[in-house]
């Protein structure tokens, strides 16, 4: 067992295993791997992007930003050189996957276009599509920051690209100010998210 959890390479290797188990379970059970699965599929991957991506979010909020002006100036590199590079790969290939696996559950559901028009198409008689609708707007806006605004910002305050020093204060400081957008965004996301498959 240490040799599974001792490699993030195994780990993650034998999490893979066991879902394929219990794949493996639901087609001895049912037998079918038919349009119901596939949108459960999607779906399981779309949760599983977003775990990834909003966990890194709220990792980035509630613990690296608020722990860095503890940290001596001499450790600081270990985290803006090491740590943050390499959380920020996953945080935005994460927000990626979570909204290219959300947009495709949308459109095998049917729901794309009504729900990004809020219900408009419909005379706004279906709400869960409003619902999921105002959730798909505010994960689009997150995606639109991390790629567009976190992630460039981030290169310059971390040295990725070259800017003068008082170039990477402004870079740090716009990115911690639109990732706490993201983080204040993710509430009600989520609260949309879940509210449109459990309420509506």
């Amino acid at each position: 067992m240490a040799a599974i959890l001792t490699s993030l390479r195994n780990t993650v290797i034998a999490g893979f295993v066991l879902a394929a188990v219990l794949l493996l379970l639901y087609i001895r059970l049912d037998g079918t791997l038919d349009y119901r699965f596939w949108a459960f599929f999607v779906r399981w991957l779309h949760v599983v992007s977003g775990v990834m991506w909003i966990g890194l979010l709220w990792y980035f909020n509630f613990v690296q930003i608020p722990g860095m002006p503890r940290i001596p100036d001499e450790q600081k590199p270990a985290i803006g050189k090491v740590i943050a590079p390499t959380a920020l790969f996953w945080f935005r290939w994460a927000a990626m996957s979570t909204i290219a696996f959300g947009i495709i559950l949308a459109l095998m559901n049917g729901y794309l276009l009504d729900a990004y028009a809020l219900g408009a198409l419909e005379n706004f008689d279906n709400s869960k599509n409003i619902v999921i609708g105002i959730g798909m707007w505010l994960g689009t806006i997150m995606w639109f920051n991390v790629w567009f605004v976190i992630w460039p910002n981030q290169k310059i305050a971390l040295g990725i690209v070259d800017a003068p020093a008082e170039r990477k204060a402004i870079a740090a400081r716009t990115a911690m100010l639109f990732s706490r957008t993201n983080t204040v965004l993710s509430v009600p996301m989520l609260f949309a998210m879940v509210a449109a498959q459990n309420i509506f």
